[in-house]
């Protein structure tokens, strides 16, 4: 484990990145608790009470029913079951940075769907379809002389679960994690390969079913009315889309496959040392840190493939080599060089190793010169002792 900045490192295993991850997104875990706390506190606040006149009911007398898919059930669909399949991806490609990433921006996709959906709730307090049997349970109603408001006299909980109709937060949590998931699978899979695998479309369409037939039912309940259930299919999808674009590429890009900390190119213009490393960087993961002088410009390039529980990930590594080659094409502004004392041709500004040691890599005059720098302007100073050559 390597921190920026000559910190102290850390033994490069997973429980110790996961305790450094931990104490880098600290106050994203403190929001997470904040979040926590505000979705009870929302709970416990009175709904507006919102006028219901004696005309109003004619829509208001739908059946009281149970809830054919239980609140206790929803954390589950919108938490439990990304987690798991998060765990199972973790399971094959041991990034523990992925893996935390991918949960911290589900819980974030929940909660703050979950804290909108209460505060509006409360704030409308919109009658549910049902409103008659729980303000007049015996069926007899009774209405202010003067106002022709209604006088409820059934249970006060219940009346006041009353005035929640919109939006539905079932459909939200639902379209919230749900959606989040399905997000995650369509990247991981591949969806958008142009292979033309349907199965695919199934896999990633999957939790979505789900999710819409949660909404479905809310309206079948009685318990909203078809606007509540689309306002919050609506408010779900765009949290859950808002998060994970947070961490992750859109699941259509060429690297979105991995997250945004795999493939970040940082500058740094304050290094002294010139140093190529293979580590892990705890803002931007793993990478090699191609150095420079004072007054140069020090590249960090995300390889995923380079820690010890990711060798196994072709996938990853492809697409990242794939992308550090496009940095690389545009430092040098697409142009190649070649070192005359080599019978090959190598790019110049890749990083280089020879003989498993360290080659000083400058930026001198927009092209990178690898070894000894010369005095003129654009020529690449000559290696000696060359054995053997490789280029990451």
């Amino acid at each position: 484990f390597r921190m920026r900045g000559g910190q102290r490192c850390a033994s490069d295993t997973p429980r110790s990145l996961a305790v450094q991850l931990m104490r880098f997104h600290r106050h994203d875990w403190v929001m997470i608790l904040f979040l926590l706390a505000s979705v009870g506190i929302l709970n416990i606040i009175d709904p507006f009470d919102r006028f219901v006149g004696k005309s109003m009911l004619d829509d208001l007398m739908y059946p009281l029913k149970e809830n054919t898919v239980p609140f206790w059930t929803i954390p589950i669909l919108a938490v439990i079951v990304p987690s798991i399949a998060i765990c199972i991806y973790y399971c094959y490609q041991r990034d523990v940075n992925e893996l935390h990433h991918a949960l911290l921006g589900l819980l974030f996709s929940v909660l703050i769907t979950a804290v909108v959906t209460d505060a509006v709730k409360d704030a409308v307090g919109r009658p549910r379809p049902d409103f008659f049997w729980r303000c007049f349970p015996d069926g007899i109603s009774k209405f202010d002389n003067i106002t022709g408001r209604v006088e409820c006299h059934g249970d006060v909980h219940v009346i006041r679960e009353g005035h929640k109709s919109f939006p539905s937060g079932h459909t939200s949590w639902s379209f919230s994690g749900l959606g989040f998931l399905s997000l995650y699978l369509a990247a991981k899979i591949e969806m958008f390969d142009h292979k033309g695998h349907a199965t695919k479309l199934c896999v990633v369409f999957l939790p979505l079913l789900v999710a819409i037939l949660v909404g479905i039912s809310r309206v079948d309940d009685y318990w909203h009315h078809w606007q509540d259930v689309f306002a919050g299919a609506l408010l779900g999808l765009t949290m859950a889309t808002l998060c994970y674009r947070q961490f992750f590429p859109a699941p259509y890009d060429s690297n979105g496959v991995g997250a945004y900390t795999h493939f970040q190119v940082l500058i740094n213009g304050h290094s002294n040392q010139a140093e190529l490393a293979d580590g892990w960087d705890i803002e931007n993961g793993p990478y090699f840190r191609v150095g420079g002088t004072d007054t140069a410009v020090n590249r960090h390039v995300q390889d995923g493939g380079l820690s010890n529980w990711q060798r196994g990930n072709k996938q990853v590594l492809d697409r990242q080599r794939h992308l550090l080659e496009e940095h690389q094409r545009e430092a040098i502004g697409r142009n190649f060089e070649t070192i005359s004392s080599l019978e090959r041709r190598v790019h110049v500004g890749r990083a280089v190793t020879l003989d498993n040691e360290r080659i000083d890599c400058r930026w001198n005059a927009q092209r990178f010169t690898i070894g000894s720098i010369s005095t003129e302007k654009h020529k690449i100073g000559k290696i000696s002792s060359i054995k053997r050559w490789f280029s990451i």
